[in-house]
């Protein structure tokens, strides 16, 4: 996906604004500047690296030798970069600054608050612009990764810097705490495993709907042809592994190796009801019975 980069994804999110009340943005935006507290949920949110709105005037957009756009909406623009999927990422902001979400986007057309969550992530969905090309220096490295290994590097410079001054048992010593309070930041960079494919299906499966309440240029609704090709039966391929006795083999030995143990290869035995046996006393006419 292009708005992914190792660990980090993109996100950009462009929503008009009507100019009449496009001063109540700037306004609200001069509150935040002045009183950072109102910011303090969005700072504590630590897997988030960048996170800006800008107002972009109708006449403000850059010309770069195309046609002039006769506009009738101010937009705002969004800019974030974070690690994790984007559901989580949506989630933790509505969790974490929900009145200041509504304050930055106050003045955005058909913005519907940030809870209930359904409504604001089909609104920020609808309004999102794919990154096409996203470059980052470090993709197996997340913000937290980064400043661990800073810390990790100036702890190491001050040890270097004192160790001629130092005896070697206050040298090993010293060394020894700083792997102590260091440990979460000696770990390998790599990239993370996938969390969810949620966001992808839910893109998918979320298209049609956005189409029908937006429309192509946010004209309305419009008729989308749908083929529905069933799997025919031929292509589905029942699973035999079951059935093979090596594979089941080949496969407890790779996990007893793992585990270090012995592989549990035979079977457990059935048990079996041992045959019936007439009782010890028999009375005469109940054996002729039995013998028939």
């Amino acid at each position: 996906m292009s708005n992914l980069a190792g660990k980090a994804y993109g996100m950009n999110v462009i929503t008009p604004m009507r100019p009449a009340v496009t001063w109540i943005n700037n306004f609200l935006f001069m509150i935040s500047r002045s009183l950072p507290a109102t910011l303090s949920g969005l700072l504590g949110l630590g897997f988030i690296h960048f996170a800006r709105w800008v107002i972009i005037r109708r006449d403000q957009w850059p010309q770069l030798g195309q046609p002039p756009a006769n506009l009738t909406n101010d937009y705002m623009l969004f800019c974030s970069n974070f690690n994790g999927t984007w559901d989580q990422y949506i989630d933790e902001f509505a969790d974490g600054i929900p009145g200041g979400l509504d304050l930055f986007w106050y003045s955005s057309t058909k913005y519907p608050n940030s809870i209930p969550i359904t409504p604001f992530k089909n609104y920020i969905r609808a309004n999102q612009v794919d990154t096409s090309y996203y470059y980052n220096a470090t993709p197996g490295s997340g913000q937290r990764d980064i400043k661990l290994a800073l810390k990790l590097s100036h702890d190491l410079a001050h040890i270097a810097a004192r160790a001629s001054t130092l005896s070697d048992a206050e040298l090993a010593s010293a060394y020894e705490r700083l792997l102590i309070a260091n440990q979460g930041g000696m770990g390998s960079p790599g990239y993370a495993p996938v969390a969810s494919t949620d966001t992808a299906a839910a893109d998918r499966n979320r298209a049609d709907a956005e189409l029908g309440l937006w429309g192509e240029g946010g004209s309305g609704a419009i008729e989308a042809e749908r083929t529905l090709e069933p799997v025919a039966p031929e292509v589905v391929i029942a699973s035999t592994a079951n059935d093979d006795a090596d594979a089941r083999a080949a496969v407890r030995a790779v996990v007893a190796a793992a585990l270090d143990s012995t592989p549990h290869t035979d079977e457990k035995p059935k048990v079996t009801d041992p045959p019936s046996e007439p009782p010890a006393e028999m009375s005469s006419e109940t054996r002729e019975k039995a013998d028939g």
